[in-house]
């Protein structure tokens, strides 16, 4: 009965925190939306000022002890803190060289090379069920992007050099939480400010750093209370990313990512009015019956768990 009480609870908060990261990760794209569409504000330098109000806020909880800091080892976070700098920068290159349906297309390539770099590296295998929920959701994605599917070499490589180094990032994310026995938040506090610190050298390449269309142009009060906002909600969607990729793994993180995907249409549908074809709603039809199908699968991978141990 214990067992079965801890189990529920268990379930409860994985819910609670899948749930908010879903609707966060949809106010912050409706936030940036509405930033980039109407003032174009610095998309770089924006991912700068999340990292730093992330910061803040976990000293805040810090402060309020609801949690322990721990010093980690330089060589095992720079690793990490460097590989969301690539993820940042490669992102950005993407979507310049790239059509947007490109590279959604592209990266739907993340969850398969994530099962690719457990199992070469950490020989962790994936059951057939679960390999399988790839083929409705690359097929609802390609039904969503299809007509805007433009190739080209240099878009194609930065994409495929993006997917791999997301891939890893999302990776060490859970591998290092389980290595230095840390949570979410001791790891994030580590990293963030790490990451925040990379992306002032970096931001210079891509990003006026002064006058029109940078941080330090005279933005009206409204857009600097939308930044605090955008600020704000990012510091909850990555203290969630981190604690979906390190309770349970980052293929259902990506699998979460692409509900959000579908959500999202729908609220720019709703609330921008953009255009929603018959065939991006057969897309997100079929993504979201993927994702049903691997939760399915998940869900009785883990029912089984503890008989087979149980067994043992």
């Amino acid at each position: 009965m214990k067992i079965e009480r801890e189990k529920s609870g268990s379930n409860i908060n994985i819910g609670f925190v899948i749930i908010l990261n879903i609707l966060s990760s949809i106010c912050i794209v409706m936030t940036n939306k509405w930033l980039y569409t109407h003032y174009h504000f610095p998309n770089m330098q924006l991912t700068f000022i999340h990292f730093v109000m992330t910061s803040i806020g976990l000293q805040i909880c810090s402060a309020f002890n609801v949690f322990n800091p721990r010093s980690l080892p330089l060589k095992r976070m720079l690793p990490l803190a460097v590989t969301f700098c690539g993820f940042v920068v490669l992102t950005n290159l993407s979507l310049q060289f790239n059509t947007v349906g490109t590279y959604q297309l592209i990266k739907v390539l993340t969850t398969p090379c994530i099962m690719s770099i457990h199992a070469v590296f950490y020989k962790k295998s994936y059951s057939t069920g679960i390999v399988l929920t790839l083929i409705p959701i690359t097929f609802g994605v390609f039904l969503n992007s299809y007509y805007d599917v433009k190739f080209n070499w240099i878009g194609v490589m930065i994409a495929g050099v993006g997917v791999i180094v997301t891939s890893l990032y999302q990776v060490w994310v859970g591998t290092l939480q389980a290595d230095l026995h840390v949570n979410a938040m001791q790891l994030l506090n580590y990293q963030a400010p790490m990451s925040a610190a990379l992306l002032v050298f970096i931001i210079p390449f891509f990003e006026p750093i002064y006058g029109s269309g940078s941080l330090l142009h005279p933005w009206p009060t409204n857009v600097w209370l939308m930044v605090m906002m955008s600020g704000c909600i990012a510091f909850t969607i990555n203290l969630t990313i981190f604690w979906i990729i390190g309770n349970l793994s980052p293929v259902t993180y990506n699998m979460v990512g692409h509900t959000k995907f579908c959500m999202t249409l729908f609220m720019g549908y709703m609330l921008f009015h953009d255009a929603l074809l018959s065939n991006q709603i057969m897309g997100v039809a079929s993504t979201f019956t993927g994702v049903l199908i691997y939760t399915h699968f998940k869900i009785k991978e883990q029912n089984q768990a503890p008989k087979i141990s149980r067994e043992v």
